[in-house]
C-alpha cells in the first residue's frame, strides 16, 4: 500500500477557504435635491424680503384677526358650505340614480341637467338667480305661497341655489364613478337573495362606493368652502364680504385681503384633517395595513430617536 505525503508541517489542519469580503454601501447622492432646497429657500427668502420692504401695516392683522364681525363671517361661510354641500350631495345622489337608470327618460333628464350646471359658470348662475325679479315680478305657487320675487329671493336662497344645484352636477358625476366601481356580481347576489333594487343599493352598493366617493368629496367640500366667496358679488355677507368692508372702512384693504387668507386657509387645514380620517375609515376593508395618523407617525418619529442606530429598541 502506496502511502500518499501530505504537504505542510504533520498535524496541522488544512485552512479554511475565506469568505468573501462584506461590501459597504454606500448612499447614492442626489446633488439635484440640494440644488432645489437651495432654489427654493432663495425664492422663499426673496418673497419674504419684498413683503418686508412694501408698505403693509402687519398690525392691522392681529388688531382684526378676531373681530365680531370676522368671527360672524366665518360662521356664516361655515353653515353655507355646509348647506350647500348637504344640497349638491343629496342632489348628486339621485342625479347619480337617474343617470344610471335604464329608463331613458330620467336618464336625459339628468345627464342634460349635468350638462347645464358644468357647462356654465357659477358666478353667471348666482346673477342669474339674484337678477330674475327683473323677469318675474311674483313667484305664485298657487295656494301654497305667493310673494313679491325680490322678498322671495333673499342673498342666503340665491346663495344656496347657486351653489347647491351647481354642486349637484359635479357630485352626479362623482356619485356615478363611484357605483360604477362596485363589481355587478354584488348586485346580482342582492337580487338573488330577494332584495329590492332601492335595498341593495343603500345596504351593498353605495357603502362599498364610498371608498372611492369621499375623496373626490372631501376636495368639493373644500372647493365650496372657498367659492363661497363669490356670493359677496349677490349681497351675502360672509366672510370675504366683511374682511372687503373693515378693509375699506379702516383703510388697509390688502391687509384684510390678507386676513381672510390667513383664514381660508385655516378652514380648509382643518377640514383636510377631517378628510383623512374619513378616507382612512371607510379604506378598512381594501386595505391589509391603514396608512399611519398625524399622531401615529409623530410618535413612531420620536421613538425611533431613541432607538440604538443598528438595533431595537
Amino acid at each position: 500500500m502506496t502511502d500518499i505525503k501530505k504537504t505542510g508541517p504533520t498535524g496541522t489542519a488544512p485552512t479554511p477557504a475565506a469568505g468573501p469580503e462584506a461590501i459597504t454601501a454606500i448612499p447614492v447622492r442626489h446633488y439635484g435635491r440640494y440644488v432645489s432646497a437651495v432654489i427654493a429657500i432663495g425664492l422663499l427668502a426673496s418673497i419674504v424680503y419684498a413683503f418686508s420692504q412694501g408698505q403693509i401695516n402687519w398690525g392691522a392683522l392681529p388688531d382684526y384677526f378676531f373681530d365680531s364681525r370676522i368671527i360672524r363671517g366665518v360662521g356664516q361661510t361655515l353653515l353655507l358650505t355646509i348647506l350647500s354641500m348637504a344640497i349638491g350631495i343629496v342632489g348628486g345622489v339621485l342625479l347619480a340614480v337617474m343617470r344610471l337608470s335604464k329608463n331613458p327618460v330620467t336618464s336625459s333628464i339628468a345627464w342634460s341637467y349635468i350638462w347645464f350646471f358644468r357647462g356654465t359658470p357659477v358666478l353667471v348662475q348666482l346673477f342669474v338667480w339674484f337678477n330674475l325679479g327683473l323677469v318675474f315680478e311674483y313667484i305664485n305657487l298657487g295656494p301654497v305661497y305667493k310673494d313679491e320675487w325680490s322678498s322671495f329671493m333673499t342673498p342666503l336662497l340665491t346663495a344656496l341655489l347657486g351653489l347647491g344645484l351647481n354642486e349637484a352636477a359635479y357630485m352626479a358625476e362623482i356619485c356615478r364613478a363611484g357605483l360604477l366601481s362596485v363589481d355587478d356580481g354584488q348586485t346580482e347576489a342582492s337580487h338573488a337573495l330577494g332584495m329590492s333594487h332601492s335595498k341593495t343599493l343603500r345596504r351593498v352598493v353605495i357603502p362599498q362606493a364610498m371608498r372611492v366617493i369621499v375623496p373626490p368629496t372631501g376636495n368639493e367640500v373644500i372647493n365650496m368652502l372657498k367659492t363661497t366667496s363669490l356670493v359677496a358679488a349677490v349681497q351675502f355677507t360672509e366672510l370675504f364680504r366683511y374682511a372687503q368692508d373693515i378693509g375699506q372702512n379702516s383703510g388697509a384693504p390688502v391687509e384684510m385681503y390678507f386676513l381672510a387668507a390667513a383664514w381660508y386657509l385655516i378652514m380648509t387645514s382643518a377640514l383636510s384633517v377631517g378628510q383623512y380620517y374619513l378616507e382612512r375609515h371607510y379604506a378598512r376593508g381594501s386595505s391589509r395595513s391603514l396608512p399611519q395618523t398625524p399622531i401615529q407617525k409623530i410618535r413612531a418619529n420620536l421613538l425611533s430617536l431613541g432607538r440604538p442606530k443598528g438595533g431595537t429598541a
